[in-house]
């Protein structure tokens, strides 16, 4: 079961994505054309500061997938590097839109807030 928003800006319902997804997008984005399982939780790992699992991040392209905001492309690695296959993910067109929604959503909502500084345990 997909929760959808409406988008004023286009006129659609939009499918809510998670941070977790948004994050991978913005990845495979990064990537371009070395975006697969390994290089995009590289990436998503080190901007969480977090280790995520194979699962977890293969269920959320599962997810991307489904919603159509990537599409994969399977490639056949030469036996002298690794021999395996490869999947790799590219944007859809659908998911360019999305993370321009969400980029678009998160300045609108920043927008008059002044900057924040947080005490941390040592300041106190």
């Amino acid at each position: 079961m997909s929760l959808y928003y409406w988008n004023p800006i286009l006129g659609v319902k939009m499918d809510i994505i998670t941070r977790l997804e948004e994050a991978i997008l913005i990845a495979v984005w990064k990537l371009q054309d070395n975006a697969y399982g390994v290089t995009i939780n590289q990436s998503v790992s080190g901007s969480f500061d977090k280790k995520y699992t194979m699962g977890a991040l293969y269920y959320s392209l599962d997810q991307l997938l489904r919603k159509g905001y990537v599409e994969k492309t399977v490639k056949n690695i030469p036996k002298e590097t690794a021999g395996r296959s490869r999947t790799y993910y590219q944007l859809t067109k659908k998911g360019e839109t999305a993370l321009q929604e969400v980029r678009y959503y998160q300045e609108k909502l920043w927008k008059d807030i002044p900057e924040m500084t947080f005490k941390t345990e040592e300041s106190k």
